[in-house]
């Protein structure tokens, strides 16, 4: 079956809805293509202890402000998955699921989106699909050799199906900082970055970390020195959790190992340590696969983009990946502006 529309929005997490409810008051006719079952995005996926690192209020999507959760300052992620699927529904945002996208095509002046459900064409499209799907693993040596349970951040859920266990914890980020907090009380931990954790100030939330991101934005594009951004306050936003755990004594990084044996990690002076399981917290890449027909990636895989807007692809916006896509666009609070803007343009380009 083929389906003609205005807009493609690729991906029906928080970064697709804000660009639903943009393309929804410029009167534009569209579709979200989202491959999981149930709404939420990746937030119905996340670990059992993780919160938000802002207020309610300040993370939310346009248009609807997150309401509070009853007891908790930083929402948690189930809360986060409520307000999503009620935005979805509060707007009427027209979301086909479960519907996986194989692949975006050109197609004279259009393109073409080909799914397991059908194919789309349309004067516009926009890939909204994060990075959830693609964990990011480093090449170490004798990752395949170790003996014991090896999983990503995304595979991780609670400390009940570790206690007890030798645990090695990967990631000097947030990731790894909340999830060794998290087992740093009923486990045997090691927690193991490559630099010395940088904590950022303890007053220091989500709301300092956009404007730190906008900030840099502008600097940038008015051609000023760079400000550092999110990156000049540290790498861990110190969430009550975390410095908890810290305060105990029960957070304390040992240096990166070079390789994984049998029966746990080595470090270059021979010292070793056993384990049970190895938690890598070691980031994602964009999931863009989808986008391989229009042969737009650079040498690095890196697609160039003037805002969201692919270069060499005008027809084709990019939504919610990190700052190369908006200031701070991979977060509730930040996806809003740039969704807006990617909308405007396609409004401006269909018209």
């Amino acid at each position: 079956m083929t389906h003609r529309t205005h807009v493609v929005v690729i991906g029906g997490g928080q970064s697709g809805l804000a660009a639903g409810y943009h393309l929804r008051r410029l009167g534009l006719d569209f579709v979200v293509l989202d491959a999981r079952t149930t709404p939420g995005g990746a937030w119905q996926h996340m670990w059992d202890s993780l919160h938000l690192f802002s207020p309610a209020a300040h993370s939310s999507l346009p248009g609807r402000l997150m309401p509070a959760q009853a007891a908790e300052t930083y929402p948690d992620a189930r809360h986060v998955v409520e307000y999503l699927a009620d935005y979805e529904k509060r707007y009427k945002l027209p979301v086909e699921r479960p519907v996986r996208v194989h692949g975006v095509h050109r197609d004279g002046g259009l393109l073409r989106v080909e799914t397991d459900s059908g194919t789309w064409r349309s004067r516009a499209v926009i890939s909204a699909t994060g990075t959830w799907r693609r964990p990011f693993l480093p090449a170490i040596p004798g990752r395949g050799d170790f003996g014991g349970r090896q999983l990503h951040t995304v595979d991780y859920r609670s400390p009940r199906d570790f206690a007890g266990r030798r645990v090695i914890v990967v990631g000097g980020g947030n990731s790894g900082a909340q999830i060794a907090a998290d087992l740093a009380h009923d486990t045997e931990l090691t927690w193991v970055t490559r630099r010395p954790p940088r904590y950022l100030a303890d007053d220091i939330d989500g709301r300092a970390l956009f404007d730190a991101a906008t900030a840099r934005r502008r600097a940038l594009d008015a051609g000023r020195t760079d400000t550092g951004g999110v990156a000049s306050l540290g790498d861990i936003v110190a969430v009550p959790p975390v410095r908890e755990a810290r305060a105990r004594g029960l957070l304390k990084a040992d240096p990166m190992f070079t390789r994984l044996v049998p029966g746990g990690v080595e470090w270059a002076d021979g010292t070793r340590a056993e384990a049970d399981a190895v938690i890598w917290c070691t980031g994602f890449r964009p999931a863009l696969s989808h986008l391989a027909p229009l042969r737009l990636r650079g040498r690095r895989g890196h697609i160039a983009t003037t805002g969201t807007q692919a270069e060499d692809e005008p027809r084709l916006h990019l939504l919610g990946y990190g700052d190369w896509t908006g200031p701070a666009s991979a977060t509730l609070i930040g996806v809003g502006r740039p969704a807006r803007d990617a909308a405007r343009r396609i409004d401006e380009l269909v018209r």
